[in-house]
């Protein structure tokens, strides 16, 4: 994902900036080896500072989400949790009047 933004920043000739937080995928060896390649190619990662949840929303909603939506439910498997996190933060969405979009990833595994 990131080598796909680096190429877009470079074919783009503008400089591209992403914020992450400091999971270890963010910081494993694979990927700071590529950290400069990206860079002169226009993608910059910045980290946000270790927990600061503060300052990564995703965090905030997923701490609403669970206080919100799922606490005090119980559920028998992992399908009726993923259902309840969709109707989650469908239910949130509305609440704040904000839209909300179902994304589904390609996979190639089978299984």
């Amino acid at each position: 994902m990131m080598e796909q933004e680096a190429q877009e920043a470079q074919n783009a000739g503008r400089i591209r900036v992403i914020v992450q937080d400091n999971g270890s995928i963010h910081r494993c060896k694979d990927a700071q080896k590529l950290w400069s390649k990206w860079e002169h190619m226009g993608l910059y990662i910045f980290f946000l500072p270790t927990y600061c949840s503060q300052m990564n929303p995703i965090e905030l909603e997923s701490q609403h989400l669970k206080k919100d939506e799922l606490c005090g439910q119980i559920f028998n498997d992992e399908l009726d949790l993923a259902y309840a996190v969709i109707d989650g933060i469908k239910a949130r969405g509305e609440k704040g009047n904000y839209s909300t979009q179902r994304i589904r990833f390609n996979s190639n595994r089978s299984g």
